[in-house]
């Protein structure tokens, strides 16, 4: 029998245009169920794909604030939220639950 031959999968590979970064962050906030830690770790994801350093140039926080506010193993402020949001020129929006 061949061994499989497998490779970490990796979000940032398929984030390469805006709309594909904010379709990503769409389904991870319907999918994170109230985790911030997980909507931080997928704006982390989204901006190591424009480029963090870019991002923190933008935002006006440091790569390595950013590194660890984005990380996932925490739940960052909504000023910080909002200052990567606006850096990574995404659209927030809201809308009223259905149903």
């Amino acid at each position: 029998m061949a061994k499989v031959k497998t490779s970490r999968y990796d979000a940032v590979e398929q984030l390469r245009t805006p709309e594909e970064m904010a379709a990503y962050l769409e389904a991870c906030i319907e999918e994170a169920d109230g985790d911030a830690a997980f909507i931080a770790k997928a704006l982390g994801n989204i901006a190591r794909a424009k480029g963090m350093a870019q991002v923190a140039r933008d935002s006006g926080l440091s790569r390595e604030s950013l590194y660890k506010a984005l990380s996932g193993d925490r739940s960052p402020g909504f000023d910080t939220i909002l200052k990567v949001v606006n850096a990574l020129g995404i659209k927030l929006h809201a809308e009223a639950k259905g149903g």
